[in-house]
Parts: C-alpha cells; structure tokens; sequence
C-alpha cells in the first residue's frame, strides 16, 4: 500500500469510527428511553427492549475501537517503505493476542476468503483449507463457539490438531459471523493471552466485526485489501484440471494434497503451477 493509500483508509476509518460511535449514542438514547418506561410501567419487555439497546450501542463502540486503532496504526506509519498495518492486526489486539484469522464461507461451507493478522494465523487458517477441518470450520458449520487447549486439540482434529500445536499455538477460540440470514464464517484467535481474552469477548469483536465489517451500510468485506480471495490457487486448479482431465473440485484437491505433502502453503504450490516451475502428474 502506498502512502496516498494509507491516507485514504485512514479517512476512511475514522468516518467509520465517528458513524459508529454516533450510532452507538443513538441506540443508548432508546435504553434510556425504554428504562424509564420500564420504570413507570414495569412491564418486562421494556426492560428487555433497554438491554437489548444497551448490548447495540456496546457493539457500535467495539466497532469504533477498532476503526481508531486502525486509523491511529496508519498514520503512525513513517514512510512508504513500513509495513502495511493489517485491519486484523487490529482485531487480534483487541481480541487479547497478535495471531487471529477470520474466514468467509459459501453456502456449502467451502472457504471462499480469509483475512489474517500474521505468518502464523494465516498458516493455521491455510490448514484448515487443505485439511478440510478445524475450529473455524466447525465454528462456521455448527454455528457455534469452538474452543480447544493443549491434547484437546488433538482429540477434537486428529489431523489439524498436531499440525496446528507444530506452528507453535497451543489454544484456540473459534466464534461464527452469524447473521440474521445464517453464518457468514468464522473468527478464529490462536493462543490468546491469559487473562485478557475470553470467548466472551472473541464474540462481542466478532459481532462488532460483522455488523461494520460484513453488513451494511459500512461494510468492507475485503478489510481494506487485507482479504485474500485465493485467486491464484483458483487458477491453479483450472490449469490443473485441464492438463489432467477432471473437474475443478477434484483438481483443487489434487492441489491441496500436494502442498500438504512438500509441506509448503497451498498459495505457494499454486504460485508453482501457474508459473509453470511444476507440473502435478
């Protein structure tokens, strides 16, 4: 990213945070307004109407949070050589951890995109896709938390569970980007400082990230270009399938194998196939 780039997320960032935390005052006026309706009236379901309010205005200021940090982590760049600051950089830090991975899902539960915060979270995120399971899958599939530690991760994913602990994490949470319609994916955070993170608060980001990030008004599901669409690998399994005769599918997976063998990324082998340096026979 360059720095007129850098500039222009950042502006857009903080209109971000300043239409968030307006709708954050917003949704805290009808608490209010709703609490003392329950206190004239007592009836219940003004006091569920102020909780359910105060719990949208919560969510508004989470989503400011991070559209700060990120502003403020773009305009603390010195030059145009720094490395780009990631959107999920900003996520995982406030998720309690540097490593976190969110992942975009069809309507047949295949990996569509994935947006990471680092080397690790990616390569962690990128086994999932090759293996075929894992906490955010099964946090995406059964719309439902996924937390494992230590030999349980070995006992819930036999195969990602041992290769997941050799990168170096030792613990996961997965949350689902649920929305009214289903589940658009899943959060992933990988060795969460003790104490800072819980699965509660791996939630509250999630549903922040998904009512600013992924729906509406002000949504960006490419996370200011941090998302990776995985369009080389695509193209990979199109070549793939052509020279061998089968379908896409079955090429794709032809691909993941290979990669999973040479114990190199799936986006690396793919880089090797379209340019030519390998051939899978």
């Amino acid at each position: 990213m360059d720095t007129g780039s850098s500039s222009g997320h950042s502006a857009i960032a903080w209109r971000r945070m300043t239409r968030a935390l307006e709708s954050a005052a917003r949704a805290e006026a009808f608490a209010e307004q709703y609490e003392r309706l329950f206190l004239q009236s007592g009836k219940v379901h003004h006091a569920e109407l102020a909780d359910s309010y105060r719990r949208t205005a919560e969510r508004h200021r989470s989503s400011a949070r991070l559209q700060e940090k990120f502003a403020r982590r773009l305009m603390a760049r010195s030059g145009p050589r720094d490395t780009r600051p990631l959107f999920m950089s900003v996520v995982a830090d406030a998720c309690g951890t540097s490593s976190a991975a969110l992942t975009l899902v069809g309507s047949d539960q295949s990996q569509l995109a994935v947006a990471a915060s680092d080397e690790g979270s990616r390569a962690a995120q990128d086994l999932e896709y090759v293996l075929g399971e894992g906490p955010g899958t099964d946090a995406a599939a059964g719309s439902r938390r996924i937390s494992a530690a230590g030999r349980y991760l070995e006992r819930y994913w036999p195969v990602y569970g041992p290769a997941v602990r050799a990168l170096g994490f030792g613990e996961v949470i997965a949350v689902p980007l649920k929305t009214p319609g289903g589940c658009l994916g899943s959060l992933a955070v990988f060795d969460p400082r003790p104490g800072t993170a819980t699965a509660t608060a791996v939630a509250d980001i999630t549903e922040a990230l998904v009512r600013s990030m992924l729906i509406g008004p002000d949504a960006d599901p490419e996370f200011y270009g941090g998302t990776d669409h995985r369009d080389t690998v695509h193209q990979a399994a199109g070549m793939v399938s052509v020279q061998e005769r089968c379908p896409v599918k079955d090429a794709l997976a032809l691909i993941k194998a290979r990669a999973y063998a040479d114990g190199i990324p799936v986006n690396v082998m793919a880089e090797r196939i379209v340019s030519g340096e390998i051939r899978l026979a």
